[in-house]
């Protein structure tokens, strides 16, 4: 199966790439930037495809039968509607869109074609991830009745003054960056409960004066620039009411506590379990009068090679994936939400 990965960025390079690679059933034809030096390295790299800087030139190619799109956030919806409309199957990058109503229109297009749309929330092919679903589905923690999301870093803003923390081009800083990823495996593990009400604020604080903003590392460095724009959130908290469990999350890129705190909790009335993200998770009960609490073990697995795999084998089955947007749609109803809220400083009804 022949396919082109539009954008040749980190998470191209990083995670998509390698990963069809490492796929016996799929050949990437194209790498497409519109930086062609970046194109080319891989090209040279890889020792495969071709080199381009326009993306129209790969879905005109009828032997191209999907795309993964692994660009900045504003052009997602424009790539992914004219691949459906050329009859290609596509693979968006998280988050799926800037906004709910870009959201929208790409939902729109998916039922209107057919085509495969699924986006790139990768922790629902995380191991870890997928066991907690099945002790909730298998009934150990009960009544899952509250959900805590921490993801909380002391300095931690990606490539400050550049496409990251320009709204216009990420729609979002902190929560539509990291939280979409939080708020999805929340989803996902417990039944992607429909949500009702959502209170949230967000916070543009630490970043503001990027000249004298102080650091120890810094994702996507080589885009800094003090002189560009930071008009993002870089820290958020909320409140969500879904059909099934209440929500609670407190979110930061950035905060002066210089403590990571990274996981996720889980709470049922018969047991808990606290995922920490990325990682393992340890589950805890009550067993014969005695507390109890233990952590499984088992190999990881790549969950980007998960991902890129079970992508290649839904073009060719039509099988639908916990990944199709029309499953995930509502992560982003509920980013857009919180977004909305804070916004007004109230409530908001879904």
């Amino acid at each position: 199966m022949k396919v082109a990965v539009i954008g040749c960025g980190t998470i191209a390079s990083a995670a998509h790439i390698p990963a069809y690679m490492k796929n016996a059933e799929a050949e990437i034809k194209y790498f497409c930037d519109i930086l062609p030096q970046r194109a080319q390295k891989a090209v040279e790299q890889y020792g495969c495809g071709t080199a381009v800087t326009d993306y129209r030139k790969t879905l005109a190619d009828p032997e191209v039968a999907a795309v993964s799109i692994c660009t900045p956030n504003d052009v997602h919806p424009r790539i992914a509607i004219d691949a459906m409309r050329a009859g290609k199957h596509v693979l968006c990058e998280k988050p799926a869109a800037r906004t709910w109503k870009e959201v929208e229109e790409m939902l729109a297009v998916q039922r209107e074609t057919g085509m495969t749309l699924n986006v790139g929330v990768v922790n629902r092919f995380n191991d870890s991830v997928r066991k907690i679903k099945q002790y909730i589905d298998a009934g150990k923690l009960g009544d899952v009745y509250h959900v805590y999301v921490s993801f909380r870093a002391h300095r931690s803003i990606p490539g400050l003054g550049g496409a990251f923390t320009t709204k216009a081009i990420a729609g979002g800083g902190a929560l539509i960056d990291w939280g979409v990823h939080y708020l999805d495996i929340v989803m996902y593990c417990t039944g992607d409960s429909k949500p009702r009400t959502v209170s949230g604020e967000t916070f543009c604080k630490l970043g503001c004066d990027m000249e004298n903003y102080t650091y120890k590392s810094m994702w996507s460095e080589m885009t800094k620039n003090v002189h560009g724009t930071y008009d993002v959130d870089d820290s958020v908290t909320a409140l969500i009411r879904t059909e099934g469990p209440v929500i609670t999350m407190h979110g930061a890129w950035a905060q002066n506590i210089g403590v990571k705190e990274t996981y996720i909790d889980f709470m049922g009335d018969r047991g808990g379990i606290r995922l920490d993200y990325g990682g393992n998770f340890t589950y805890y009960t009550a067993e014969f009068g005695s507390l109890v609490s233990y952590t499984p073990e088992f190999t990881m697995s790549n969950m980007f090679e998960n991902e890129i795999n079970a992508f290649v084998r839904c073009v060719r089955t039509g099988e639908r994936l916990p990944s199709h947007i029309e499953t995930v749609a509502v992560t982003a109803r509920m980013l857009q939400a919180i977004y909305d809220s804070a916004q007004m400083h109230e409530e908001v009804r879904l």
